[in-house]
């Protein structure tokens, strides 16, 4: 009970930093990198709109992003199609890597399949970054039976950030705004495709996946240990955290190596910390490594498409048979993999509180480059997000003035019996 207090006083503390820091007002209402149709009608005419957008022409720093209102707006062309108006967004460290051309290569061939015949099978640009959406259904294909306009969902999206499959999206946390709603899909559904119920240690969990494994894993039942800043302790353990070892202290290392052996290391540092993780696990007991950083999109961008996936394919397949022989150690590469149905039970998780959404910073519309630069610098404490529309930040405004409010009314009911003895 300790802990979601914890948790919940972290997240009034967030919004009240973020009412703080951005008192600016947007002067755009809808669209961003995943963007927001100004009209949310479906009939065929005013489907024919435009609608803004961040968008990038080529891949670089963060002067490539590019405002413009001339972005069609997409439709509902399968059975099986929602589509969203969005409320907000959030960023995730991919994006950032993404405008940079990382994973340019595989991401073009999903894109346009075509492609794998020459570079003049379509072209990527106005590319418009990002993935995380909270919004409100406007329009479904013909097959979606589970989805109305009107319901309110947090979604991986795709085709311009305002269209996605059915399959995909959950209904939104009754609990939660939209904004803290845009931070759950891609966190939460990378989590759920790689941890189990056990003992966990998770290396570099203060940021958006890290943050939301350890409420998760804690809702499992598990006994989780992190490795962090010492400045991102507090807020770790106030998320659940049973072990927290600072990675900066010198004796980290020894530290990790005192403590009872694992059932399963998320990675999401990689590098030189692999081979420390992998020493940590049980022996010859079904124990799991699952890395969030691999090699596979670096190679395909540096490679080419079929030697980059057979270099990464053949790197994957020599670690997994050399850590099974070697110590019985499942090796795994941990991807994001998008599930409705596992967000619809993540909902529920949210709504009983056994899970919050760890919002550390949110941006207006209009500063969207001001959003990837926050996200850049590094050392996350959860998750950065856009607020499309201002509707949803007033209703976090009135959450946190409720909030205390409630604080003030219980303090002067605690004071009263004492002042009349």
């Amino acid at each position: 009970m300790g802990s979601v207090r914890a948790m919940a006083s972290t997240r009034l503390l967030c919004l009240f930093n973020n009412r703080v820091a951005d008192s600016t007002k947007t002067l755009a209402r809808a669209g961003w990198s995943l963007s927001c149709r100004r009209n949310v009608s479906s009939s065929p005419s005013r489907l024919q709109s435009c609608m803004p957008g961040w968008v990038i022409d080529q891949y670089g720093t963060n002067g490539v992003l590019t405002y413009t209102e001339d972005i069609p707006v997409p439709t509902v062309n399968s059975p099986s199609d929602v589509m969203i108006k969005v409320y907000a967004a959030s960023l995730n460290p991919l994006d950032i890597a993404m405008r940079g051309g990382y994973g340019a290569t595989l991401l073009k061939l999903k894109r346009h399949p075509m492609s794998v015949l020459g570079s003049d099978y379509g072209s990527e640009f106005p590319l418009i970054l990002g993935r995380d959406v909270s919004g409100v259904v406007v329009d479904c294909g013909s097959e979606v039976t589970h989805v109305a306009p009107g319901d309110e969902f947090p979604v991986e999206t795709r085709q311009s950030g305002r269209i996605c499959d059915s399959n995909r999206v959950s209904h939104k946390p009754k609990s939660v705004t939209h904004a803290e709603a845009a931070s759950i899909p891609y966190v939460a559904n990378t989590a759920l495709s790689a941890l189990v119920n056990a003992g966990v240690l998770i290396t570099g969990g203060s940021g958006g996946v890290g943050t939301f494994s350890i409420q998760l894993l804690k809702a499992w039942g598990a006994h989780v240990t992190v490795t962090c800043s010492q400045n991102a302790e507090g807020l770790v353990r106030g998320l659940g955290a049973d072990e927290v070892v600072d990675y900066t202290a010198g004796d980290a290392p020894e530290q990790l190596e005192m403590m009872e052996k694992f059932d399963v290391v998320l990675d999401n540092v990689g590098g030189e910390t692999e081979q420390l993780a992998l020493g940590l696990l049980k022996p010859w007991s079904g124990a799991k490594y699952v890395t969030l950083v691999t090699p596979l999109l670096l190679n395909t961008d540096s490679m080419g498409l079929l030697d980059g996936i057979c270099q990464a394919g053949s790197s994957l397949q020599s670690k997994a048979i050399q850590n099974i022989i070697s110590g019985g150690v499942f090796y795994r590469w941990g991807f994001y993999a998008p599930d409705g149905p596992a967000l619809d039970d993540v909902s529920r998780l949210v709504d009983a509180g056994k899970i919050l959404p760890v919002v550390e910073a949110q941006f207006p519309f209009t500063q969207v480059p001001q959003a990837f630069q926050k996200l850049e610098q590094g050392h996350a404490r959860g998750k950065t997000v856009v607020r499309v529309t201002e509707e949803d930040y007033q209703q976090a405004e009135e959450l946190v003035q409720e909030s205390c409010s409630d604080t003030a009314e219980f303090e002067q009911e605690r004071r009263e019996p004492a002042e009349q003895h």
